[in-house]
């Protein structure tokens, strides 16, 4: 191939990308680009402003306050504190590292229940009856109030008369709540929802247990609960159970589960629906 053949071929080459003698930039004029470019900014921004807009007219159709769309449980759920690791509570009395942080988890729980800040922040309520919070027409019942839930209701389980909360003494304290449900109604005729704790076990004694409140009710005048936005400052109620007299170095699985009218029993492939079951343990070492 000759010298002038190889020129020709670079030139070739290099036309492709730009050519001098068309003015052509890969292969198209300045008004070409020109052209497809103002084509996609427009199509691009179409579809930007189709986006912003649905956008908009989806958010036009949410509450604040109220999710639009709620996958209602027919059966909430039952949680503990404190939880352990994998809900198993094991301590020694004589080991307080076993337990302290039980104790420190339960403090640190509690601390919204203090009886101060409940007195400052929530009303004194009428109990065994709901504490329905309408709006008036277009006019919005927000914030809602809420109810007091005193720590000193919980007793020999609050941590104000015993600091370890039973687990010193043998005697541990486990805290119960049911989950939130937004405009859940759990009982009817008065009849709040109470918590009921047995051994999972037919031939294992729990021994005696203590509840607190002593009725180990969830009271009608925390319900219903009208949403974290909406109302801000909710207490959620607790029930306190307090194992008196548990069989030392003995594994011991507890199921609790709530009683209700109006609340369905838990699916016993659930075993968070209305109930909550873990594992004790109070050893001598």
């Amino acid at each position: 191939m000759s010298g002038k053949d190889e020129q020709q071929k670079d030139a070739g080459g290099w036309d492709n990308i730009w050519n001098p003698r068309t003015n052509e930039f890969l292969g198209r004029t300045a008004k070409s680009w020109g052209l497809i470019l103002s084509f996609y900014l427009v199509f691009y921004l179409f579809l930007a402003g189709m986006f912003v807009f649905t956008m908009y007219v989806m958010l036009l159709t949410l509450d604040d306050f109220t999710p639009t769309n709620q996958d209602r449980l027919v059966t909430p759920g039952l949680m503990i504190r404190p939880r352990g690791e994998l809900l198993e509570l094991r301590f020694s009395p004589e080991n307080t590292e076993t337990w302290d942080a039980h104790a420190q988890s339960l403090d640190t729980f509690l601390e919204p229940y203090n009886d101060i800040y409940q007195a400052q922040t929530n009303d004194d309520c009428v109990p065994d009856q709901f504490f329905i919070q309408e709006d008036s027409a277009e006019v919005r019942n927000h914030p809602k109030r809420s109810c007091q839930f005193n720590r000193t209701v919980l007793e020999e389980c609050s941590g104000l008369q015993d600091r370890s909360y039973g687990y010193q003494s043998g005697q541990p304290c486990v805290l119960i709540k049911l989950n939130r449900v937004i405009g859940m109604l759990p009982g009817k005729e008065g009849l709040s929802p109470y918590v009921t704790c047995a051994s999972k076990k037919e031939d294992v004694n729990l021994g005696q247990l203590a509840y607190f409140p002593s009725n180990a009710a969830f009271n009608l005048m925390y319900y219903p609960y009208y949403g974290k936005r909406a109302q801000v400052n909710y207490t959620q109620p607790l029930v306190a159970v307090k194992f008196m007299n548990l069989t030392m170095n003995q594994d011991v699985a507890v199921e609790c589960v709530v009683v209700s009218n109006t609340i369905a029993p838990g699916a016993e492939r659930d075993k968070f629906a209305g109930r909550v079951s873990f594992k004790l343990r109070v050893s001598d070492q």
